[in-house]
């Protein structure tokens, strides 16, 4: 498998990775050290570009005098470098600014490295860093950073949903992450960067009108006008069977071999069935990945394949070295083969510290045997 990236166009620092500073008029693969390699994330800034692999590993490329490639220098480079600071960080996104670069790790970390005139590195100073310096986000785990190449302003979403924003915020400085009444990063830019900038639609319609998913979001869960209640561990969910019949095929045959107001389920806990019920409501999943097993294992029971994918996606947000293992051995149970290959990259990536853990110690002989197998296959043994 390969995933090649192309560049093409303005190259007075080497920003297209041809190796020389020519303009390049047409779409040309970016070689070199990306040759044959599995390129799963891209950015560039006013001068710049950056890449990651599927390993974790990152290079960048071009215009460098602000130190915004990260290599602890300000030598500009022509062909991809990878960032020897990072070695043994897994990146999964980087976002780049005017002329500073961010770096989200595969655990919610965010390094930041390049200019940093209106503190948009989020050190709380407005020193330039030619390497990449962890940032400080109260122990706050991040799952998206942003930036955008015309402006010097930083951005990143935690995992419940919250946005902070710092850096160039029309025309102050801010030098450490602030919270933001925000629910997109996208909308930052749209109000605080210089100059304004949105790909994507800003409603600015100010009445209170509700869609019908906001109507159906409102209702879920509200004793007025429902006319069927869950019973799960003592505790009372309302919904509507009509909307159950039309979402799911479970409920479809269940609702038409009964007329009982009250159901008890007794087979899942009460947040994981509530959070199924409301999934029903509003194509969203707001849960720990911890929890999301459980709803992991409720859609695998009732064939809900969407749901599956939505479960995996939150689970590989919040995975850590602590939970790595746990999280794999549901990914094993349940047959979520994508999410498997996924907890097994980040413990090889993280073997030393994974192997540590109480679930470590603790993991089925079976599946321990198969990972060591895997592992050793993968080349985590090597020297």
């Amino acid at each position: 498998l390969c995933l090649s990236v192309y560049a093409w166009g303005y190259n007075n620092s080497g920003q297209v990775g041809s190796g020389s500073t020519a303009n390049q008029p047409t779409p040309r693969r970016v070689s070199s050290c990306l040759q044959n390699k599995v390129v799963v994330n891209i950015a560039c800034g006013q001068l710049c570009s950056m890449a990651v692999l599927d390993n974790g590993e990152t290079y960048g490329w071009g215009y460098n005098c602000n130190g915004q490639l990260g290599l602890g220098n300000n030598g500009n480079q022509q062909t991809p470098c990878r960032i020897a600071a990072l070695q043994g960080i897994n990146i999964i996104q980087v976002a780049c600014g005017y002329a500073h670069t961010l770096a989200l790790t595969d655990e919610g970390f965010v390094y930041s490295w390049g200019a940093n005139s209106y503190g948009q590195l989020g050190t709380g100073n407005k020193s330039n860093q030619a390497v990449p310096t962890l940032i400080n986000m109260d122990k706050e785990r991040m799952v998206e950073v942003a930036a955008c190449h015309t402006s010097h302003t930083s951005v990143a979403k935690t995992q419940s949903g919250q946005v902070l924003m710092w850096g160039q915020c029309r025309g102050q400085a801010v030098a450490y992450p602030h919270l933001t009444h925000f629910t997109s990063t996208d909308d930052v830019f749209a109000c605080f960067a210089t100059p304004a900038v949105t790909w994507h639609l800003l409603s600015v319609d100010g009445d209170d009108y509700l869609t019908v998913a906001q109507s159906l979001k409102r209702e879920f869960d509200s004793p007025e006008i429902s006319d069927l209640r869950f019973l799960v561990d003592g505790k009372c969910i309302h919904v509507h069977k009509a909307l159950l019949k039309i979402r799911c095929e479970h409920f479809r045959a269940l609702l038409n071999e009964t007329d009982e107001e009250t159901i008890e389920i007794h087979q899942f806990s009460f947040l994981v069935y509530r959070a199924f019920l409301e999934y029903l409501y509003t194509d969203t999943i707001n849960l720990p990945p911890e929890d999301a097993i459980g709803l992991l294992d409720l859609s695998t029971y009732y064939r809900e394949s969407r749901l599956k994918r939505l479960c995996q996606e939150t689970i590989k947000r919040g995975i850590t070295e602590e939970n790595a293992i746990t999280l794999l051995s549901a990914a094993v149970k349940y047959e979520a083969q994508d999410l498997e290959e996924f907890c097994f990259k980040f413990c090889v990536n993280h073997l030393t510290a994974v192997t540590q853990t109480q679930a470590f110690a603790e993991m089925d002989h079976d599946l321990l045997k198969n990972f060591i197998s895997k592992a050793s296959r993968y080349g985590a043994f090597k020297n």
